[in-house]
């Protein structure tokens, strides 16, 4: 009997480790050949910003195209150089490898990467991922305003928060903006602060500016007779009462600068991103 038992025993375990192993999948990246050279620059177009460049050699030179964050420009260090890899890791999540060699003449100068919605390979220490971002942010703007917030208006020119979304540890702000005068709006800046609302007298006004990780929509001008809406994902956070974020839009060779103020009611008055399985 007990010799039974140790057999079944044994059993089990060849079966629960194969049930383990074939639940481990591994699936390998393949790097994709690459061509660069001395005189001639070769252009790497991704479909999201640049996170981490790794060269494996000196004979790559590399660097990201200035005021543009999903371009990667290569040369060679010399010529004829012994073959060596690159690994880029972008903000999707996505990596990509390749191989690169020295020639004279490469075949392509230029060559572009298209989005593909699949899981990540890589996860990063903040949790951001810009795909997933992207998509939120245009479910929002597919949606209808979720709340009448603060508003400003000079000269024809308004600004709204009609919608606050959240997911995980990320606030959604959805700004409407409506130029009705002909002439076109200039933005020099979108900022975001967290102000003291009463600031004791004769003390200068306490603040802390709060970037955003993310911006959806067209952040440089707006046309006149026209509207646009910007998404904003920013941290999560609430207010203190005594406190209030100020949103200040401000208007490139102009004075047209807008202002809004979000107190804590209106940040708790967020909600889910309708629709979204993420």
């Amino acid at each position: 009997m007990n010799k039974l038992r140790r057999i079944l025993s044994v059993v089990l375990l060849i079966v629960s480790g194969r049930a383990l192993s074939q639940d481990v999948q591994m699936s390998v990246i393949e790097p994709l050949p690459l061509e660069i050279t001395l005189h001639k620059t070769t252009n790497l177009i991704f479909p999201f910003e640049i996170k981490s460049v790794d060269k494996g050699s000196r004979d790559i030179l590399a660097q990201k195209t200035k005021g543009v964050a999903n371009i990667l420009q290569l040369k060679a260090a010399k010529a004829d150089f012994v073959q060596t890899n690159l690994t880029v890791v972008c903000a999707e999540g996505k990596l990509y490898s390749f191989t690169v060699n020295y020639a004279p003449e490469p075949e392509r100068l230029n060559i572009e990467f298209a989005a593909k919605k699949a899981h990540p390979d890589a996860y990063f220490e903040n949790g951001i991922n810009q795909a997933e971002i992207q998509q939120l942010s245009e479910s929002i703007l597919a949606q209808r305003n979720q709340l009448k917030g603060p508003s400003d208006k000079h000269h024809k020119v308004q600004i709204e928060l009609n919608g606050i979304y959240v997911h995980n540890d990320m606030i959604f702000y959805r700004l409407e903006m409506e130029n009705r005068s002909p002439i076109r709006y200039q933005i020099q800046d979108i900022r975001f602060f967290i102000r003291d609302r009463e600031p004791a007298k004769r003390s200068a006004v306490q603040q802390t500016e709060t970037k955003p990780f993310y911006v959806h929509g067209d952040t440089a001008m707006i046309k006149g007779e026209s509207k646009h809406i910007f998404i904003f994902a920013l941290p999560k956070f609430t207010l203190e009462d005594k406190k209030y974020m100020a949103v200040q839009m401000m208007e490139k060779n102009g004075g047209r600068h807008m202002l809004l103020k979000v107190n804590n009611r209106t940040i708790t008055k967020a909600k889910p991103i309708s629709g979204q399985s993420i």
